[in-house]
C-alpha cells in the first residue's frame, strides 16, 4: 500500500505504511500532528464511535438541544460537541508528546467518511 493523504474543507488525514514510527497524520489546513499506527487506529475507531452516538441521539434530543459526548482510550481522549447533525471535534494525545487539536463542525462529515476509507486497499 502506498502513502495516502486525504483532505477536504478544514480537515486532512494521512497514512504512510512505510514510515518508521509515525504512520498516521491528522490535522486541518493550518495544523497537523503525526500519529503512530495504534494512535491512528484509535482515532478512527473513537471518531466513528462518537459519530454513531451522535446519530443515535438525534431521535432523543429536541432540535435546539446541544450535547457533548466523550470517548477515550489509553492513547487518546476525544469529544464531540454540538447538535447531532452538526458538531465539532476535539482530541488530546495522551502519549509522550501530548498534543491536541480541534475541527469545526463543517469538517466532521468529510473527516468521518475519510477514516472509513483511509486504509482500504
Amino acid at each position: 500500500m502506498q502513502k495516502v493523504i486525504k483532505s477536504g474543507t478544514g480537515w486532512r488525514i494521512g497514512w504512510n505504511p512505510d514510515a518508521p514510527e509515525f504512520k498516521g497524520l491528522v490535522g486541518t489546513d493550518s495544523w497537523a500532528i503525526e500519529l503512530t499506527e495504534i494512535e491512528l487506529n484509535d482515532f478512527c475507531r473513537l471518531l466513528n464511535q462518537l459519530a454513531d452516538t451522535m446519530k443515535h441521539l438525534s431521535a432523543e434530543l429536541m432540535d435546539e438541544e446541544k450535547i457533548a459526548c466523550e470517548a477515550e482510550s489509553d492513547l487518546l481522549w476525544m469529544e464531540v460537541e454540538g447538535y447531532p447533525h452538526s458538531y465539532s471535534l476535539r482530541f488530546i494525545v495522551n502519549t509522550g508528546r501530548c498534543a491536541e487539536g480541534q475541527w469545526d463542525a463543517n469538517a466532521i462529515p468529510g473527516l468521518v467518511q475519510a477514516t472509513g476509507m483511509l486504509k482500504v486497499f
